[in-house]
């Protein structure tokens, strides 16, 4: 009996994971870096007028 095919398995596994825990914080960074920017934009412009002037 071979152990081939369970070894190839356990090391395909274990290298979507590495990916995995590599990809999945800096996404997660990058989706709060780009929500701080959006809301830094919203504060800096300026508010709209709720009342009409003439």
């Amino acid at each position: 009996m071979s152990y081939r095919d369970y070894v190839i398995a356990a090391y395909a596994v274990f290298a979507v994971f590495l990916l995995w825990d590599f990809l999945v914080p800096r996404l997660q960074i990058r989706a709060a870096l780009r929500a701080v920017r959006r809301r830094l934009a919203r504060q800096a412009s300026p508010p709209t007028p709720t009342e009409l002037h003439r």
